[in-house]
């Protein structure tokens, strides 16, 4: 990938993840029966800060869970021969729960359509809402986000690269285009 622009620097994703959490409580009406859940990996941490931004309002931060979609996607025969996998970890039961999942980018949709099956196979929600850092369009399939920290238009030949510290050592969105070789 060959970086553009930087689109969001820590400030500016910590005052999304900020504005999300508060747009959470208020759509839910406070914590009862609320649960975020990250989608591995970089939905993880998204998930934990907004847990503890949550926190800092209500003086209670919500549970929070990990989902790892791996053997959910439909282009598994298409990954690795051994996809990583991080491990799903989920100490509530999310039947009629009100669960709200959380991920880095929305893009095709089909992250978000596996993450709702593999929710399924393990409960019945209440209701399922969708938290995400950045929508850059080009959706495949009918999905939308409850709760987006910023909406990016892209071409299809450009890349949206999410940095976070937890993983990457800092954090940062970086808009980008595809080299020559595709990388």
């Amino acid at each position: 990938m060959i970086a553009k622009t930087e689109l969001m620097d820590q400030a500016a994703i910590d005052r999304a993840l900020t504005r999300i959490a508060h747009e959470i409580l208020e759509r839910n009406k406070g914590l009862q029966d609320l649960y975020l859940i990250g989608i591995q990996r970089r939905g993880v941490p998204l998930a934990r800060r907004i847990a503890q931004k949550i926190g800092m309002i209500e003086g209670k931060e919500p549970e929070v869970g990990i989902l790892d979609i791996t053997f959910y996607r439909d282009d598994l025969s298409l990954l690795a021969e051994h996809p990583v996998i991080n491990g799903t970890d989920m100490p509530f039961s999310i039947q009629d729960k009100r669960v709200v999942l959380i991920d880095d980018v929305l893009f095709t949709g089909r992250t978000c359509r596996a993450a709702i099956e593999a929710l399924f196979d393990m409960g019945r929600p209440k209701l399922i809402q969708l938290a995400i850092l950045i929508d850059r369009g080009h959706r495949e399939l009918p999905l939308r986000a409850d709760y987006i920290g910023k909406n990016v238009p892209t071409s299809s030949t450009e890349v949206i690269q999410v940095n976070i510290s937890e993983i990457d050592g800092r954090d940062s969105v970086v808009l980008g285009e595809l080299s020559e070789e595709g990388n």
